[in-house]
C-alpha cells in the first residue's frame, strides 16, 4: 500500500485526511496518463454524501485540465462504475465514496479500462504527482476537455442486471434498507421491473444521512420490520452498493457466509460451481468451512480484502468469492463485489426452489465468534514471540475441532487482533481473554 491508497483507494475525512486539492492532482495525473495518445475517456460516479459534489468536480476538473472527457454518472453503485467502464470502453474509472463511513469521511477509488482495481504501480505514480514529486503541463487552446452528465449510464447497468440475472419476482414481497446511499438509485427500479412488491426504508439520502443507523453495518431496524411485517427477504446495503447483508422473515441476519453457502450449493446443484471452488478469506466463520466439506464443496482462503478473493479468483478462474461483509464477486458476470447483482441471485435461488432463506440456510451452523483488539508498540516483534505462539498454540489444542483462534496484525494500526470462533460465547470469551491477557501482560 502507498501514502495514500490503500486496498480500497483514497480515504479520509472530507477537507481534512481527503482535501479538494488532492482530488484535482489526481484527476490531472490520471487525464495526463490515459491522454497520452488521445483525449482520455473518464468515468466518475459518487454516491449520497455531501462532499461527493465536491471532488466529483475537483476530479472532473483535474481530468479535464489535461484534456480528457469526463462522463459524469452521479449517484450510483461502485459497481456500477467498474461495469460501464468495461462495457463503454472508457480508458478509467473513478467512483467517490466512502463506503460504510459516516458521511463526513469521503473517498476516491480508481478503475483500469477492466473495471478492476487499479494497478498499485500506476496508483504510486499518482500518489508522486500528489506529493509534487512530478511536473505535468496543462493542456491549453483546444486541447482542454469537457465534461458531460450521462444520464443513459445507469439504464444501461440495471438492463444488463436484468440480462444476467433474467428471474420472474412476481409474488414476492421484499422489503429493502437503502442506507440513504448508491442503492437508492438502482435497487427499487430493478426490483420492481421484475415483478417484485418492494417497500422500501432509508431511502431519502439528504447528504449527511448516509449509514446513519441503517444499511448493512445498522440493520436493526430492518430486522424489527421483517419480524413485525409479511415480507420474504429483507435486503440491506451498504453506502455504496456493493456488499448486501438479508434478512430472514424471522428477523434473522443473513451475511456473507450464508450467501456464499447457499449460492456455491445452489451452483452445484446447477453445474455452474467452477472446479467445485468457493474462495473466502481466513475471517470466514469455521462453520461455513464446516458445511461446505459437508456438501462436499471445496474453499480456498485468501487475506482480509476483497482485492485478494478476486485475484484469487481470476489467478484460477473460480467462480464465486467473497467476505462476511457480504461482498460477494461472481466472476461470471463482474470483477467485483454488487450488492444488487447479489440481490438478484439470491431471488433466483429462492424462486428457482421455492424454499426460504431458513430452509435454504439448513446444513449451516454459525459458530459464536469474537474478537478483541490490542494495541501493542511493535506488531512484527509481537507475532515473532515463541511464547506468544506457545499460547496460541495451546488455545489451538483446547478448541480442537471444535473452534479455531486466529491471531493477526492490523494493517493499518498498531493492533494484534485476537479472533476465536468456539461452540459458545463463553468459550470464545475464555480463549481470548487467554492470549489477551499475556499480550496486555508483555508489553509487546
Amino acid at each position: 500500500m502507498g501514502k495514500y491508497f490503500g486496498t480500497d483507494g483514497v480515504r479520509g475525512r472530507a477537507n481534512e485526511g481527503l482535501t479538494l486539492d488532492m482530488s484535482i492532482k489526481i484527476g490531472q495525473y490520471l487525464g495526463w496518463y490515459y491522454g497520452k495518445e488521445k483525449h482520455a475517456k473518464i468515468l466518475i460516479g459518487k454516491d449520497t454524501r455531501l462532499s461527493g459534489d465536491m471532488f466529483e468536480l475537483g476530479l472532473a476538473a483535474g481530468a479535464t485540465s489535461m484534456g480528457a472527457q469526463v462522463y459524469l454518472l452521479g449517484v450510483c453503485p461502485t459497481p456500477a462504475i467498474s461495469y460501464l467502464v468495461r462495457k463503454e470502453r472508457f480508458d478509467c474509472g473513478i467512483m467517490v465514496s466512502a463506503s460504510h463511513n459516516p458521511y463526513y469521511d469521503n473517498g476516491i477509488k480508481c478503475f483500469n479500462h477492466n473495471g478492476e482495481k487499479m494497478e498499485e504501480e500506476l496508483l504510486l505514480e499518482v500518489e508522486k504527482y500528489m506529493d509534487g514529486l512530478t511536473d505535468l503541463d496543462l493542456v491549453t487552446g483546444d486541447h482542454i476537455g469537457e465534461y458531460f452528465e450521462w444520464e443513459d449510464g445507469l439504464e444501461i447497468y440495471m438492463s444488463w442486471l436484468k440480462e444476467c440475472v433474467p428471474v420472474d419476482l412476481s409474488g414476492m414481497k421484499i422489503l429493502c434498507d437503502l442506507a440513504n446511499g448508491s442503492a437508492t438509485s438502482t435497487v427499487v427500479e430493478t426490483l420492481d421491473s421484475l415483478g417484485a412488491t418492494v417497500e422500501a426504508i432509508s431511502n431519502s439520502p439528504n447528504g449527511i444521512n448516509i449509514n446513519n443507523k441503517c444499511g448493512s453495518t445498522h440493520p436493526e431496524a430492518l430486522q424489527r420490520m421483517m419480524r413485525e411485517g409479511d415480507y420474504d427477504i429483507g435486503l440491506a446495503f451498504d453506502g455504496d452498493a456493493d456488499r448486501l447483508i438479508m434478512v430472514n422473515s424471522d428477523g434473522e441476519l443473513c451475511d456473507g457466509d450464508y450467501i456464499l453457502y447457499i449460492c456455491s450449493r445452489y451452483m452445484k446443484s446447477v453445474n455452474r460451481l467452477n472446479k467445485n471452488m468457493v474462495v473466502t478469506t481466513v475471517m470466514a466463520n469455521l462453520g461455513l468451512y464446516k458445511a461446505l466439506d459437508a456438501n462436499k464443496i471445496d474453499y480456498i482462503q485468501t487475506a482480509v480484502g476483497d482485492k485478494y478473493v478476486f485475484e484469487e479468483m481470476q489467478k484460477n478462474d473460480y467462480y464465486i468469492g467473497g467476505e462476511q461483509s457480504g461482498h460477494i464477486i461472481f466472476l461470471e458476470h463482474e470483477v467485483t463485489g454488487d450488492g444488487l447483482m447479489t440481490a438478484l441471485k439470491i431471488l433466483e435461488i429462492m424462486k428457482a426452489t421455492g424454499k426460504s432463506l431458513q430452509e435454504l440456510s439448513e446444513g449451516l451452523f454459525i459458530y459464536p465468534q469474537l474478537l478483541k483488539n490490542v494495541t501493542v508498540k511493535d506488531k512484527n516483534a509481537c507475532l515473532e514471540s515463541k511464547e506468544l505462539q506457545e499460547v496460541v498454540d495451546s488455545v489451538a489444542q483446547d478448541l480442537g475441532d471444535e473452534g479455531r483462534i486466529l491471531v493477526r496484525p492490523s494493517g493499518t494500526e498498531p493492533l494484534i487482533r485476537v479472533m476465536v470462533e468456539a461452540k459458545t460465547d463463553e468459550l470464545c470469551a475464555e480463549y481470548v481473554k487467554r492470549v489477551t491477557d499475556f499480550l496486555e501482560a508483555n508489553n509487546f
